[in-house]
């Protein structure tokens, strides 16, 4: 995860808040630490897909889908990160892994920071570019040279 240096004292809560949760969520699966960092009042909005709302929910939906599909895993690369208030933005690239198999996509992420807490949390991407990661992850499978890094 690339780390910025925020310029005030509301980014360094809220970056800090967003980049823990990140790392918490999809590299570390610390689903204590994602409980800790969501408000109870949370929405998670993956665009195009049912919304999360509530703490609780979000949480035991990430654990259990963590629980079914143990060997499916995720990594993160934070290209920007910006904040408006108690908004930040994020510019990334999230990795979806399946032993060799490795699908790189790009997302956008907007969060609402609240106290320490995220209250929104909705991300957008593309299905195109996750199929062209998927085609890109296949054929680097026999061709390594292929295989994108975080």
């Amino acid at each position: 995860m690339v780390d910025r240096l925020p310029t005030n004292e509301v980014e360094t809560g809220s970056l800090a808040v967003v980049q823990a949760f990140l790392r918490a969520v999809l590299r570390d699966k610390d689903f204590d630490t994602v409980s800790a960092l969501l408000a109870d009042d949370v929405i998670y909005e993956n665009v195009g897909y049912p919304t999360l709302r509530g703490r609780q929910h979000i949480v035991q939906t990430f654990r259990r889908l963590s629980s079914k599909l143990p060997w499916l895993r995720w990594d993160v690369k934070v290209h920007r990160i910006a904040t408006d208030g108690s908004s930040v933005l994020t510019e990334r690239t999230d990795v979806m892994i399946i032993g060799p198999f490795q699908a790189h996509f790009w997302v956008c992420g907007v969060f609402e920071v609240r106290d320490g807490q995220i209250t929104l949390w909705r991300d957008y991407f593309d299905l195109f570019d996750l199929l062209k990661g998927s085609v890109r992850a296949l054929a680097a499978i026999p061709i390594p040279a292929l295989r994108l890094t975080v």
